[in-house]
């Protein structure tokens, strides 16, 4: 009879412990699904902007009509990135939101362009095997007991060298340094998004357990940005290859 009660007690406390362990690990899973969400959202209105803008001559006219346009459409990209990433604490949720959005309509206009360059059916493709491959590092990124600081130091550091080698080879105009860029910047970008979907997982459980009210949807919206960028790059990456697998 002893023996019973001292299984079913460990049983209760085993069973009680895992209930406490789904309770605390709600609120994260679910907060992560939050930026998946605006991520998801973010390419979705990328996706749309780009395909009625090719569609348009009157849009096509004024962005790829006036060479400035095009500088001042990136301009707006680079201080809409800047100004999420780097006042994010300031910024209220809706606003950080907004911002978050026009900047995903401002890519389409610019992202619109793969279009001159590429069917339809290579960007399908190329999307497609992107969502995969971001699928699988991002889970891996969110599951892994591995610390990925390290390595997200690395690529940071390999990310500015891939940059630089881009900047070079517009002058150069080398066809097989383009090709090794091609490479490594997939290989980059596979890399961040797993270390950015660990280190924004961080984010959210510090959040949720410190941060005020606000905090979780910051976080979601800064890190759906974070994602969305991995993807994007992931995605001209992979199109790039796809293209001159074509050639």
């Amino acid at each position: 009879m002893q023996d019973y009660i001292e299984v079913t007690d460990n049983y209760d406390r085993g069973s009680y412990a895992r209930s406490a362990t789904r309770r605390a690990a709600t609120p994260l899973a679910s907060a992560m699904t939050g930026v998946y969400t605006w991520m998801a959202a973010a390419l979705c209105i990328t996706a749309a902007v780009a395909y009625i803008t090719i569609a348009s001559p009157t849009m096509l006219q004024l962005i790829y009509g006036n060479a400035a346009a095009i500088w001042v459409l990136v301009i707006a990209e680079l201080a809409l990135v800047m100004g999420i990433s780097g006042g994010i604490n300031r910024l209220s949720p809706t606003t950080a939101t907004v911002l978050f959005l026009v900047y995903a309509a401002v890519n389409g206009l610019t992202l619109s362009s793969i279009f001159f360059v590429y069917t339809a059916g290579t960007i399908a493709q190329a999307f497609a095997a992107s969502a995969l491959t971001f699928g699988g590092m991002s889970l891996v990124g969110a599951t892994t007991k591995r610390d990925l600081s390290g390595m997200g130091g690395m690529l940071v550091m390999g990310l500015i060298g891939l940059i630089v080698a881009s900047v070079v080879n517009m002058f150069w105009a080398n066809s097989m340094l383009d090709t090794i860029i091609t490479y490594i910047g997939v290989f980059i970008f596979v890399g961040l998004t797993a270390y950015d979907t660990q280190k924004i997982k961080a984010m959210m459980a510090h959040a949720e357990a410190y941060g005020d009210a606000a905090a979780p949807r910051r976080v979601a919206i800064v890190g759906a940005l974070s994602l969305y960028l991995d993807f994007i790059n992931l995605f001209l990456y992979i199109l790039r290859l796809f293209g001159r697998s074509r050639d």
